[in-house]
């Protein structure tokens, strides 16, 4: 039998805290789920599930559009 490596399972932050809206203005939360580049993280590597990673690209994207959040990072 293989020996598999065994790995906790990934838990959803959102669905621990029953969080129905994900607020665009909670900028220091949104940063840890942005890449160093500035690139929205998959759902495999945060463990956000399918509704909660849907609700936070739209958040992350609004937050992006009035400045709050990079498109990108910066050039150096």
């Amino acid at each position: 039998m293989p020996d598999y490596d065994r790995r906790r399972r990934k838990v959803c932050s959102f669905c621990l805290e029953h969080a129905e809206v994900i607020d665009y203005k909670e900028v220091a939360r949104l940063r840890r789920y942005l890449s160093d580049r500035g690139k929205i993280l998959p759902r495999r590597m945060t463990g956000t599930c399918a509704r909660h990673q849907r609700r936070l690209t739209t958040a992350l994207n609004r937050a992006r559009h009035i400045a709050l959040l990079p498109y990108q990072a910066e050039v150096r």
